[in-house]
């Protein structure tokens, strides 16, 4: 028993509690009060630009105890923003902890669900622990409740994790990935989105470690628009599949107008085109078209900087595996009764899909070649 309570005590020495707070509550400096009680060997508050009201509170916080740091910020630029400043800091002050968790100061995470991080954190295992919530309760407000399984289904459309609670603040990642957290693009709410989606582009495991559910007079505390962050956050989902589409629709009129200027200018042959020649058209143009997919996808939709070789080969694997997937699914579903032109709206829509993933996790893979 004592052996577990020591290590319980390392845990929560070792890790760091990071807050962002915007013009908080009275329950600030008691919330900090029992982090600190209960062992956290060092916690990190960014005001990230109150008003001169609310910086009582915050001397309040500083004075709780040496453990205790305020940085702040002259004007508001955002709970990414606030974030980044205090992983900085961290990275700069405090070489010697295990990793960061991080919590919101409106007082939703309770200090055992922090303290469960802290543990986590102790496996030394790399992945990034996401507190979730429950939201099939009753106290979950409605908006919270369908927010969170909407960006759920997009998420796991897009990327292939389904995760229950995409929007908690309560993380926590090892101080390795200090680095990592800090790149990730994004200045307010729509931050911690980009985060999932660098962790499941990169291949950082996400593990929800299930909290209690707390909505304190229906969340009314939060700084979160329901509207203008919920569309914010819903952009930064979709953005690099819409890329993604732009991509492919700028493609296929490139394939499509290539395709006539060979098989019209180039190779016409008085009033009879040659079978050859429509061959050779579809062909250069083909190539063309996937050629150019391949370098936008590679730069402007992944952002992929490793080398070439290796994807162009991976990307040229699954174009001649769509292929055969696209004609086989056809054929399959025409077996059924449906249309030919039907069935092939239907494969080539999931595959389109599926092109979208494997491209994602596979082709231009983070680690495929460096």
């Amino acid at each position: 028993m004592e052996n577990t309570q020591q290590g319980v005590g390392k845990a929560l020495t070792d890790a760091v509690i990071l807050i962002p707070s915007l013009e908080p509550d009275e329950k600030l400096p008691a919330y900090i009060e029992k982090l600190v009680g209960s062992g956290f060997g060092h916690v990190v508050v960014v005001d990230d630009g109150s008003s001169e009201s609310y910086q009582a509170i915050f001397r309040q916080v500083e004075a709780i105890d040496p453990r205790v740091c305020v940085l702040h910020h002259d004007v508001n630029h955002g709970k990414g923003v606030a974030l980044k400043t205090g992983y900085r800091w961290i990275l700069e002050n405090l070489p010697d902890i295990s990793g960061v968790i991080t919590a919101d100061a409106d007082g939703q995470h309770t200090v055992p669900d922090c303290v469960h991080l802290a543990q986590e954190l102790e496996s030394g295992k790399r992945a990034l622990y996401l507190g979730s919530r429950d939201f099939s309760l009753d106290n979950v407000p409605p908006k919270s409740r369908a927010g969170n399984r909407f960006t759920s289904g997009i998420f796991f459309l897009l990327y292939g994790k389904w995760l229950q609670d995409t929007q908690t603040g309560l993380r926590a990642f090892r101080k390795e990935d200090l680095p990592f957290m800090i790149e990730v693009e994004g200045e307010r709410f729509e931050y911690e989105m980009n985060v999932l989606i660098a962790c499941a582009r990169d291949n950082l495991p996400m593990i929800p470690i299930t909290i209690e559910t707390v909505y304190e007079n229906e969340n009314k505390g939060t700084h979160y628009h329901p509207f203008r962050d919920s569309m914010r956050i819903f952009r930064v989902i979709i953005s690099g599949f819409v890329k993604f589409m732009g991509s492919s629709l700028l493609c296929f009129l490139v394939d499509q107008g290539l395709f006539n200027l060979l098989n019209l200018a180039v190779f016409q042959n008085g009033a009879v085109k040659a079978g050859k020649y429509i061959l050779v058209s579809t062909a250069l143009a083909r190539l063309a078209s996937a050629t150019l997919n391949f370098f936008l996808n590679k730069k402007f939709v992944f952002h992929y900087k490793g080398k070439t070789g290796g994807t162009l080969w991976r990307y040229v694997v699954l174009c001649l595996g769509i292929m055969l997937m696209s004609a086989c699914g056809v054929w399959l579903l025409g077996k059924t009764g449906l249309s030919s032109t039907t069935a092939k709206l239907i494969v080539d829509l999931l595959l389109y899909f599926l092109s979208y993933r494997v491209q994602q996790k596979w082709v231009f893979r983070k680690n495929g070649d460096t």
